[in-house]
């Protein structure tokens, strides 16, 4: 397991508003949100989290964007069910993260708690990287 030695919160930098849909995409889908550009994914580093706060997402809580070692990105809710802890400050292996205060596992892909003593999985939100840009769809 591997502690996050950098954690950042970040501000917008800018938000999509062509219908509420990525911008960048040649491929407009109908959602239900909107996409925030979370940063250029150059700026995020490998193995590390970025917290978007309600001020970047309009969301009532942060959220956290992983980058992992393999290159992907993975954004859930930031706030582990079992106790009000920062999932961003946790540990990575692979795809799961693992809370800092109880030791409790999500699967960053579906959100699902893996160990106890969570029992109730977190929220994901899709991720897209278009044109070098890291883009979260974020729910009203």
């Amino acid at each position: 397991m591997r502690w996050w030695g950098r954690i950042t919160r970040r501000a917008p930098i800018s938000e999509a508003t062509d219908n509420h849909e990525d911008p960048s995409s040649a491929h407009h889908e109908a959602t239900a949100g909107r996409w925030v550009d979370a940063g250029p994914a150059s700026a995020i580093e490998s193995d590390s989290a970025v917290v978007l706060d309600s001020d970047a997402t309009g969301l009532d809580d942060p959220i956290a964007l992983f980058h992992t070692a393999d290159g992907e990105f993975y954004c859930i809710d930031d706030t582990c069910t079992h106790e009000d802890a920062s999932l961003a400050a946790g540990w990575l292996e692979d795809c799961t993260v693992e809370c800092p205060v109880h030791l409790a596992a999500f699967c960053l892909r579906t959100g699902a708690a893996l160990t106890p003593p969570a029992s109730e999985a977190v929220r994901t939100y899709p991720v897209r990287v278009t044109d070098g840009h890291v883009w979260v769809l974020v729910e009203q």
